[in-house]
């Protein structure tokens, strides 16, 4: 799995550096925050759905081999073919050899959180197959090389006027040209796409085990045009997508378009069970499921972060994040950013090769707080920085830090010598300690708080003789 950078801190410094970023992703998240905070003001009962939701996604976590099981079941008892995929190689190679086989040489997709994390577009674009993507924004990051910044905004990093100029430059668009315009001319470039291709592929919000169903949520209908079109359709599902029954279905509807764009609903809600029957008009003659592990069973059997396969891609925790919204999504290095990409990228990819990313946060909470499932993750950002420091993968400054800490709250003796060691030094940490980089990356943008005049013991003491 490729990563593109390993570092977070540099990236993230040429980040902050971009006034451009800066205020494209602080007024795109911003605007995000409002509309959903809205929308869960219309809702009395949100913290019940939350419960529920993380109830039903603790549960499905914790069993889900059995719900792979019944889900491959029904769905293949529908006409539907299931592929189970161990790794990104594995589903890579079962589309491309399925291509293959059909003659496939143009490919339309809706957007799909994880093809990005399997790189499956480069994978047919090695075969000499035309991929497409159809989602306005994914369409704009492709036609720009790029990569998703967002989970449901993947240009959010972009301005207008800088859409406007790749326009011009790859379509041919008046430069400077209007929104209505942009979206044109795109819509009339993938109008012939759609028309023109022999295989569609598409991600899945949700699969119901009890029906083998896929639904798939969306705002501009291309995933509808992209499943229904083709005379092909795979679709490519993470195994935590996995919900148990229909019934649940309608619980993680009303949080999640409320949570990611602020919305009641998304325009279109599909919901796909099998390919096309024999009395109907439209949508594919074959419908392939890959569902894919890629390290998901491994992270369900680790019981200290299993939880962040309860994540339902809703964004949400990323337009809170302040570092997310300084930084911006490519600072991250690979295809989830933000938050849930500071534990999910690690556990992917490896902790060594993601090493930088448990210490890209605050801890400051804002993620676990606007979660429409309650995922812990400063909990889990804290667990791998041990893991980290304990594998000594951890920098020597960090390593070092941990340790001391560690050993100075191990008794009351310690915690008592450390304080009066640290108040007495402390005068000289603040003075030096921007000129030698042990708190640099503290002190370059803000001063060290004061301590108290004495300790809260001490005063303690005081008022009980008092």
């Amino acid at each position: 799995m490729e990563i593109l950078t390993e570092n977070f801190a540099k990236a993230a410094k040429a980040a902050v550096s971009n006034d451009a970023l800066q205020r494209a992703v602080k007024s795109a998240t911003g605007g995000l925050l409002s509309k959903r905070a809205r929308a869960v003001a219309e809702v009395p009962e949100w913290e019940s759905l939350r419960e529920t939701a993380q109830a039903i996604k603790t549960h499905t976590i914790a069993h889900l081999s059995e719900y792979v099981s019944r889900f491959s079941e029904n769905a293949q008892r529908r006409s539907a073919r299931v592929f189970l995929a161990r790794d990104a190689a594995a589903a890579n190679r079962y589309v491309v050899e399925l291509a293959a086989s059909h003659g496939v040489k143009s490919v339309v997709k809706s957007k799909s959180m994880v093809t990005e994390e399997i790189g499956l577009n480069r994978a047919l674009q090695r075969e000499g197959i035309e991929v497409v993507e159809t989602d306005l924004g994914e369409y704009v990051i492709q036609l720009a090389g790029e990569r998703p910044s967002h989970i449901i905004a993947p240009v959010l990093h972009k301005t207008q006027m800088e859409v406007a100029q790749l326009f011009a430059e790859k379509l041919g668009v008046a430069s400077g040209a209007s929104i209505e315009s942009l979206t044109r001319a795109a819509r009339e470039s993938l109008r012939r796409k759609f028309l023109q291709a022999q295989m569609g592929i598409s991600g899945g919000n949700f699969a119901i085990a009890e029906t083998g169903s896929i639904v798939i949520v969306e705002n501009e209908g291309n995933a509808r045009l992209a499943t229904s079109l083709p005379r092909l359709h795979v679709a490519i599902i993470g195994m935590e997508k996995l919900l148990p029954r229909w019934a649940d279905v309608s619980v993680f509807l009303r949080l999640l378009a409320r949570s990611a764009t602020g919305q009641k609903m998304t325009s279109y809600v599909s919901i796909l069970t099998g390919p096309k029957r024999a009395d109907e008009p439209d949508g594919p003659q074959q419908l392939h499921i890959v569902l894919l592990d890629n390290g998901r069973c491994a992270i369900a059997a680790d019981l200290e972060v299993r939880e962040i396969l309860n994540c339902i891609r809703c964004g949400a925790c990323l337009n809170t994040c302040p570092v997310y919204r300084q930084t911006g999504g490519h600072a991250y290095g690979w295809a989830y950013p933000g938050p849930i990409g500071a534990v999910f990228t690690p556990l992917m990819v490896g902790l060594p090769r993601a090493a930088s990313l448990p210490f890209a946060s605050s801890l400051c909470g804002a993620c676990e707080s606007i979660c429409p499932v309650r995922i812990p993750i400063p909990r889990m950002l804290l667990q791998l920085r041990r893991r980290l420091v304990e594998s000594e993968h951890a920098s020597v400054a960090a390593s070092l830090a941990f340790k001391m800490w560690g050993f100075a709250m191990a008794g009351p003796a310690r915690y008592r010598v450390a304080g009066a060691l640290l108040r007495r030094l402390y005068p000289w940490v603040i003075r030096w300690s921007g000129r030698f980089g042990l708190l640099s990356g503290w002190t370059m943008f803000r001063e060290l708080p004061p301590l108290a005049p004495e300790p809260f013991r001490r005063q303690w003491e005081k008022r009980e003789k008092n």
